[in-house]
């Protein structure tokens, strides 16, 4: 009983497609075979609880192989996956499963994932989605711009609301949290949300600015919605999920819970210990594709070569179609792009990324040689240039800011 067939003709519609690199000292072929059994019918022995006709049904089928870039596709019929129990969880379970652990196979790496439109009819999808955060912002001429508060930990509840109100006087139309703050006794959760939402008050007040600020409510799944509820009531116009850790359907939990009527911000914490490999592990656009159909409004994809995280610019973009593309009914998400960034990165980011962006900065604002404030004035100043059509350089001959920041960072180039 084979898992491979070569001659199939796959009616997209009838099976979810994954993509494969394997690399073995078997023949692609066999390995292959091995990995189509492994997550369908098969077993690593022959078995007399199996036949014919469950092979034929439900066994996945190797239907494509490229020796000169171990590749393989593999096509698992519909009837494989239970949507109403079970859900992401033991979708993954099938396409990115026991076959990274096989012996036969030194390295495993899945790609992609297509699925057939009664698949993605299934899920909600964003509830805002790309557009409908940066209406919220008040950005949709240009990118968005955000201010991560640092250090990562360590701060009080006031100190975030001190520093979320210079991001919006310096003209950002978004803040965070970090992918490490919760709830710790030093900067409580609530109070940090009423800390940071009489400032994105005050902010409205005083400049028109509107502002979005994403509270970490990273929790256990049978806690999140309490957790996310309560923000939302204390005044928290959007939430920071770290999609990896809390997992998928932590994410979907919240977005198709009708109480959640704010954006879901999807942080990819840890996502690099299985994604940055390329021979082994899966594919941040795989991760994408999930987060999109689970309800995820944003999500960090990297910095197109830019900034300080791992990833080629044409890696970064692959990611960002994931996410962006066409994909059923879905909304596109918003692509992040954050880690290492500064005035002086800009002009290059959007040269590579387009407006359709969110620029994150962290440590680009705080360590601005003036100060904070300055710090955002200054990356506000270099979107504004970008979208103006003026090198930055150009620009910052009239804004001390700017120029400062270009002094003490440079320009990417």
């Amino acid at each position: 009983m084979s898992y491979i067939n070569l001659n199939l003709q796959v009616d997209p519609e009838r099976y979810v497609i994954a993509d494969y690199t394997l690399e073995s000292d078997l023949p692609l072929e066999i390995a292959a075979e091995k990995l189509a059994a492994e997550e369908s019918t098969g077993t690593w022995t022959e078995i007399s609880t199996t036949n014919t006709r469950i092979v034929e049904e439900l066994g996945a089928k190797v239907f494509y192989i490229d020796k000169s870039k171990n590749f393989v596709r593999v096509a698992y019929p519909l009837d494989d996956f239970s949507w109403d129990i079970g859900g992401i969880p033991q979708f993954l379970s099938v396409v990115a499963g026991n076959f990274f652990g096989l012996e036969q196979l030194k390295n495993a790496r899945l790609l992609d994932v297509h699925l057939p439109n009664q698949v993605i009819k299934l899920f909600k999808g964003p509830k805002f989605g790309l557009h409908g955060v940066k209406k919220l912002m008040n950005c949709e001429h240009m990118p968005s711009i955000g201010g991560t508060v640092k250090p990562k930990i360590g701060l009080p509840a006031r100190k975030y609301g001190e520093l979320v109100y210079l991001f919006g006087l310096g003209g950002l139309t978004a803040g965070k949290d970090d992918e490490t703050l919760v709830n710790q006794k030093f900067c409580p959760l609530i109070d940090r949300v009423i800390a940071v939402r009489e400032a994105i008050d005050k902010v409205k007040d005083e400049t028109g600015q509107s502002m979005l600020y994403s509270v970490n409510v990273t929790t256990r799944t049978d806690q999140i919605l309490e957790v996310a509820d309560k923000a939302i009531s204390h005044g928290a116009n959007q939430l920071l999920v770290d999609l990896i850790v809390a997992g998928f359907s932590a994410v979907q939990t919240l977005a198709e819970d009708p109480s959640i009527n704010v954006p879901i911000h999807c942080h990819r914490a840890m996502h690099a210990a299985f994604t940055r490999n390329p021979k082994h592990g899966i594919s941040m656009k795989v991760v994408g594709k999930i987060c999109r159909l689970v309800g995820g409004d944003i999500l960090h994809v990297g910095t197109w070569g830019v900034g300080k995280m791992h990833g080629e610019a044409d890696e970064t973009q692959l990611y960002a179609d994931a996410i962006t593309q066409l994909m059923g009914h879905l909304k596109p998400m918003l692509p992040m792009a954050s880690g290492g960034l500064h005035p002086g990165s800009v002009e290059l980011l959007v040269k590579r990324a387009g407006i359709n962006i969110q620029i994150q900065a962290g440590g680009g604002i705080a360590g601005h040689p003036d100060g904070v404030l300055a710090g955002a004035k200054a990356l506000r100043q270099a979107v504004d240039a970008v979208v103006q059509g003026i090198q930055v350089e150009e620009y910052a001959k009239t804004h001390s800011e700017l120029k400062k920041a270009i002094e003490h960072w440079g320009v990417v180039r």
